[in-house]
């Protein structure tokens, strides 16, 4: 049985109104697909859907949903989620989750996320590889420190509603995919080493990361993301999510960025001064990924693909800010590695890693001074670009005509919250038949 949405209002590109358990925002060429976008039927839900309509609509295209006297509803046949998958024009979408279920679903999600953050600080204090802890060692304790904070904030951005919570679950999915390549590389060393190496330290941080990335996983339908991808609009026909030419070079900027960040990951960054006491000086290098055991060097590629990949689909996603988010997501780790080697740098190291005794190290007067290599700054160069061009994904707005305000350039159009209209059930939207369509039946 076919179920109502209400039109709202109508833009040049989009439409706004209400479905039977949420707002949500539609194509306005086609208010019988599934929604784009969607919000609980509260206040707040409103409010943030007028918001994020707004700032996606063209400047002055608002308008009112009325029908002239006489005219009929217009009725459209509703969309069935089987009928929506053969039908190559209608919209792909996740279906809306009720405000009920979608509150529950993103005290899920935060639970599983505090859940793996406990695993995680757990797992800093046993035996991590090879016998020793992470928190014996700076250099590997800190980024995991900072991966753990995170995950924590990705949680409690799920936990409000929004686009918080948009940003939240798109921060947590980053921060994930490319740590996966760093645990896969960590479990590595007893991979090739043999199992006695696998430390308890290793196994709770593994099943820390599994359970984050679940509860990040759940929250995907708590908030009813979804991409609205170039590629749907360009085979549909449609064109909100078009880009403009000015857009081209920021995006292949970024994708570069990631592309050189992930090059300069795998060379050398650790440098070694050794002088013995009648003045020899040699320099040795350490940290080459392809240097490693072959399932660490597996794992260091899965970090270097992830982030490439994170970045590419962050650049071409809509809204723009929250295509930052996920990248923000995708740096956090990769930070996290160039913070362990400025720690590694103030570390002392010993003789034994270079094959010398402490007794032979005083007997020769060795010292050993600590550095990084220039590639270690060439990757500082394209992170510090990839964060750059996160602020432009953040400031600038999107192709469709979005503003930074939503109401700067707006009509007053009802006397709602934040200056948008007032909520459907209170401007009569329910009440207007001729502003009725038939239309999904979301969840």
């Amino acid at each position: 049985m076919p179920e109502h949405v209400s039109i709202a209002y109508r833009g040049a590109n989009y439409a706004i109104g209400q479905g039977p358990h949420f707002y949500g925002i539609w194509h306005a060429a086609a208010p019988q697909a599934q929604p784009l976008e969607w919000w609980p039927l509260t206040p707040e839900g409103w409010t943030a859907a007028w918001m994020r309509f707004a700032s996606i609509e063209v400047p002055g295209t608002i308008t009112a949903v009325t029908a002239p006297p006489g005219m009929a509803a217009t009725t459209v046949t509703a969309v069935t989620p089987g009928e929506a998958a053969s039908q190559p024009s209608a919209a792909p979408s996740t279906a809306p989750a009720n405000p009920a279920t979608a509150t529950l679903l993103a005290r899920s999600a935060a639970a599983l996320l505090a859940v793996g953050i406990v695993l995680g600080v757990v797992s800093l204090f046993p035996s991590y590889t090879d016998g020793a802890s992470l928190a014996s060692q700076p250099p590997s304790l800190w980024p995991h420190l900072i991966y753990l904070a995170a995950w924590a904030v990705s949680a409690g951005l799920i936990l409000v509603s929004g686009i918080r919570r948009h940003a939240g679950t798109l921060i947590g999915l980053g921060v994930s995919a490319v740590t996966f390549g760093l645990f896969f590389a960590d479990a590595g060393t007893p991979m090739a080493g043999g199992a006695h190496l696998m430390g308890a330290g290793l196994i709770l941080g593994i099943a820390g990361w599994l359970a984050c990335t679940i509860g990040v996983g759940m929250a995907f339908p708590a908030s009813g993301l979804s991409v609205r991808g170039w590629a749907r609009h360009r085979r549909t026909g449609e064109n909100p999510a078009r880009f403009a030419a000015h857009d081209v070079v920021p995006i292949a900027t970024i994708i570069l960025a990631a592309i050189g960040a992930a090059i300069a990951f795998a060379p050398s960054w650790d440098s070694f001064v050794l002088r013995t006491a009648s003045g020899l000086t040699q320099t040795e290098t350490a940290g080459n990924a392809f240097a490693n055991p072959t399932p660490v060097i597996i794992g260091d590629v899965v970090v270097m693909v992830a982030l490439v990949a994170v970045v590419a689909a962050a650049a071409f996603w809509r809204p723009r800010r929250l295509g930052a988010a996920l990248v923000v997501g995708a740096i956090i780790p990769m930070v996290a590695q160039a913070v362990s080697a400025f720690v590694q740098v103030r570390e002392a190291t010993s003789p034994l890693q270079f094959g010398v005794s402490p007794s032979q190290a005083a007997g020769i007067g060795l010292t050993i001074t600590n550095g990084l290599t220039a590639m270690f700054w060439v990757y500082c160069a394209f992170l510090a670009t990839l964060i750059l061009l996160c602020i432009w994904m953040l400031l600038a707005p999107d192709a469709a005509g979005s503003q930074a305000f939503p109401y700067a350039s707006q009509p007053n159009l009802g006397s709602g919250a934040s200056g948008g209209p007032a909520q459907p059930m209170q401007a009569g939207l329910v009440s207007q038949p001729d502003a009725r369509v038939t239309g999904p039946t979301p969840g």
